[in-house]
């Protein structure tokens, strides 16, 4: 009898982390994509209008992930909030904690990060990209819950830390379709 209510808790438990961790809200209707375009532009966002409109409208409802290319700022500009001189490491500290708690909630983590360890090896048709300090992969859930990120007020001085840490930047989301280390596959299989 014992062996079967383990067998059961750790089942419910399973579908509890997976359930959680789907996007079950599907793809972003039209009222969405509106009312997130018109919350982001309130918040003075940088990301381009159209742009953004072509990436939430081409929603398909799955989980995605932000690749991140990071060259951090010798000498930051001094922003609000910020202390005079504060390093670019610091600075993205600040911009973290609020990020942290706001992706954690929403099933939205960290999937790697990385210091380089040489300049850009293979280069075609981009200027100026040779040199990243830091690479990273960001799991999102969804685009709503990207957006439920970037289009918060708190959000606006926060993102204001990161702008100021980096000296450039690239961030593009790229969509998979099956993943061997997505948890959800990684825990079903460890209970087996």
């Amino acid at each position: 009898m014992g062996r079967y209510v383990l067998w059961i808790a750790g089942v419910g438990l399973w579908a509890l982390f997976t359930f959680w961790y789907t996007n079950t809200g599907g793809p972003l209707t039209e009222a969405e994509v509106e009312d997130y375009l018109a919350r982001y532009a309130e918040r003075d966002g940088d990301i381009s209008a159209d742009r953004l409109r072509a990436f939430l409208a081409s929603d398909t409802g799955n989980a995605f992930i932000m690749v991140n290319l990071l060259d951090l700022a010798d000498t930051p500009p001094t922003v609000a909030g910020a202390e005079p001189g504060e390093s670019a490491a610091s600075l993205l500290d600040r911009y973290m904690t609020y990020m942290w708690p706001a992706l954690i909630a929403r099933a939205c983590h960290p999937i790697y990060a990385g210091r380089a360890v040489a300049p850009a090896l293979d280069l075609v048709g981009v200027s100026g990209a040779e040199h990243w300090e830091t690479g990273a992969l960001m799991r999102y859930r969804s685009r709503r819950d990207m957006m439920e990120i970037v289009s918060n007020p708190e959000f606006a001085g926060r993102h204001d830390f990161k702008l100021a840490a980096l000296e450039k930047t690239i961030a593009f989301p790229v969509e998979s379709v099956f993943t061997f280390a997505d948890p959800r596959l990684l825990l079903g299989l460890l209970g087996f």
